[in-house]
């Protein structure tokens, strides 16, 4: 089964049909929020607001452990984020939705492993691809036929938050490789690793990163977060046509 954890403009599928709501406890705390269980397109879905339902939750406080294994308890094998970017590389444009193939971890302080005490054996994941290779073929090959546009591929970098990136950070990031920024890929990207699900995700640009194009003096958060909302209209789309794909493995 397929989950689905949406980020800003995402915090819920419109498009989903609802069978069931729950609050689920972990070993690991509590997770964002109730999942929904329902059906998009007739095949069944997991849905989690990564922020809570009323966008409450700041990125270094969300509960990334709690929210994949909610997720694998309740049968979800592959699972898509989605969360939104600032464009560092200069095609990276406002509106512009990525696929990502790879991730640099700037964040610090968050629970990162399930691997924790002395007492239980830990095995060292291989993280050379962060991303499924099978389910990032899948979401490309819905995008074509959606006819929705996407990049195939960039570095994401993944910072601490809330507050938004200074340009010297920015250059730091660019000089590292890196062609997005956002504040949610990591930890939450090992961990599904950690857990063996089928993980990747869906990054929608919604402004210049610091320093770049219209972002050169600042970056206003109210077209930050109309561009997102118009481009999620777009995700949905996508995302529908992954389900109907059936193979996201």
């Amino acid at each position: 089964m397929l989950a689905i954890i949406g980020g800003r403009g995402l915090a819920q599928l419109a498009n989903l049909k609802i069978t069931h709501q729950q609050v689920m406890r972990t070993p690991y705390g509590e997770p964002s929020g109730a999942f929904l269980l329902g059906t998009l397109n007739q095949h069944e879905v997991i849905f989690l607001a990564r922020h809570g339902y009323g966008h409450t939750i700041p990125p270094h406080l969300v509960n990334y452990r709690a929210n994949l294994w909610v997720l694998r308890e309740q049968g979800a094998s592959a699972v898509i984020s989605v969360a939104t970017v600032g464009g560092i590389r200069a095609d990276l444009k406002p509106g512009v939705i990525v696929v990502p193939d790879q991730i640099i971890d700037y964040t610090h302080g968050r629970d990162a492993t399930y691997f924790e005490g002395r007492d239980k054996p830990y095995s060292n994941t291989d993280f050379t691809l962060p991303y499924s290779a099978s389910l990032r073929n899948c979401i490309l090959r819905s995008a074509k036929t959606a006819k929705q546009p996407c990049v195939d591929g960039g570095v994401y970098a993944a910072t601490q938050g809330p507050r938004l990136d200074s340009i010297a950070e920015i250059n730091r990031y660019e000089r590292d490789g890196a062609d997005m920024v956002g504040m949610t890929g990591m930890p939450e990207t090992a961990l599904a690793r950690e857990l063996e699900l089928n993980y990747a995700a869906i990054a929608v640009v919604a402004n210049y990163a610091p320093g770049r194009g219209d972002s050169a003096n600042g970056i206003n958060i109210e077209s930050v977060n109309a561009t997102a909302s118009a481009a999620m209209d777009r995700v949905r789309s996508i995302l529908a046509c992954v389900v109907n794909n059936g193979d996201q493995t």
